[in-house]
């Protein structure tokens, strides 16, 4: 079974938008070089989660993992994105698609955040 993980995120026109996205990715390659790892957008940038999907099942993707970066529980990720999820699944049957929680859900984010807050900037 070859394990890949898309780091989805909404998206922007603006290239340095899309750095700390890439950064995740980085992160997740790094701790575990047997993982493929894509970045795929919602709107206004490529490659799209469709994309990312066909790319991984292509070169061998049978568990896929989308990690939704988004912060609140809005529209996109309530809606767009299981609805999105539901399609590629349909036309990659023989792959497993699971959908993460989106980052904000994550007690460990939030715990995170707030560590942040009161310690202030790195030095």
């Amino acid at each position: 079974m070859m394990r890949a993980v898309i780091v989805f995120a909404h998206g922007s026109r603006d290239p340095l938008w899309r750095q700390p996205v890439q950064a995740v990715a980085q992160a997740i390659a790094a701790r575990d070089p047997s993982c493929t790892v894509r970045c795929a957008y919602l709107e206004l940038c490529e490659p799209t989660l469709a994309q990312a999907v066909d790319e991984l099942v292509a070169h061998g993707a049978t568990d896929i993992r989308v990690l939704p970066l988004f912060f609140g529980m809005g529209k996109h990720a309530r809606e767009d994105l299981p609805a999105l999820m539901r399609d590629l699944q349909a036309r990659h049957p023989h792959a497993r698609l699971q959908r993460l929680p989106t980052a904000g859900e994550d007690p460990r984010l939030i715990a995170l955040l707030a560590d942040i807050a009161l310690e202030g900037p790195v030095p």
